[in-house]
């Protein structure tokens, strides 16, 4: 078995955030997308999955005894006695003197590439995983509020199985995305700037919203729209809608709009 410390570089103290820390850190090393070595990568990742779950770091700091297999055909029991005495033990006293060694499951791994609209609103997508039996189609459910990097682990995709499906969130042409919060550039005259206006903005929500311009508001000022960015995953929040105002200066203006501006300037 792989030295999961050494493999996150880090040492057997390390506290949850250390991990992550490290986790990041290394998979940012290894990752595939940036260069990285595909088999270390997925070391990485095992590692991480264990190390950041208490109950697997548990077992794996402190594994179960194994039991060993002699010669001749001849397998250890309970300490050390012939098979079957186990059972003669459990009769007489209501109990198994040990907890049967499960077979280890199988963990597949795949990444699903979902749009920021999928990403806003949740929903359902099925892929082909491929598996020792054949091709198994699996459905998976796009978590609201997931953003790239994320994982989320499915068990029992098949016997024995469980399948981790890390989300890549696309980028998008309106909207960019900083944690729960959107950002978008909005084209603005100078003129509407300085007299104020106002213009329609339709929110990832499909939702239209008029928004008010006040005069002489200054160039590249943001404006928030509160509650209408991405939602907080598992939570009711969502973060905001963030509007940059961009000026330009229009291609023709009306030589008493020049005047009348130079004369308030005076």
């Amino acid at each position: 078995m792989s030295d999961y410390y050494q493999t996150l570089g880090v040492d057997k103290h390390a506290t949850p955030e250390d991990i992550k820390k490290a986790y990041r850190r290394m998979a940012g090393i290894h990752h595939p997308d940036k260069g990285g070595d595909t088999a270390q990568f997925q070391k990485v990742q095992e590692a991480y999955e264990t190390l950041s779950d208490p109950n697997k770091r548990a077992q794996y700091d402190n594994p179960q005894p194994q039991f060993n297999t002699f010669g001749g055909g001849f397998t250890a029991g309970f300490n050390g006695m012939p098979p079957g005495f186990e059972n003669i033990f459990s009769q007489m006293f209501g109990g198994h003197p040990f907890a049967r060694h499960q077979p280890q499951q199988q963990v597949f791994r795949t990444i699903l590439n979902v749009t920021l609209e999928q990403a806003y609103n949740g929903d359902e997508q099925h892929v082909r995983l491929q598996t020792p039996t054949g091709v198994q189609v699996v459905k998976i459910n796009v978590p609201k509020g997931i953003d790239s990097g994320s994982q989320v682990r499915i068990d029992n995709v098949i016997d024995n199985a469980s399948l981790i499906v890390e989300f890549r969130v696309q980028s998008h042409l309106k909207y960019d995305r900083n944690g729960n919060d959107l950002y978008s550039n909005y084209p603005i005259s100078v003129l509407d700037l300085i007299t104020g206006s106002s213009f329609e903005f339709m929110t990832i929500s499909g939702k239209k919203l008029e928004v008010t311009v006040k005069p002489k508001t200054q160039p590249f000022m943001q404006l928030k729209l509160a509650g209408q960015g991405m939602p907080v995953l598992n939570s009711n929040i969502y973060g905001d809608q963030i509007i940059l105002l961009k000026p330009f200066i229009p291609d023709t203006i009306d030589q008493r709009i020049i005047d009348s501006i130079l004369q308030t300037t005076k």
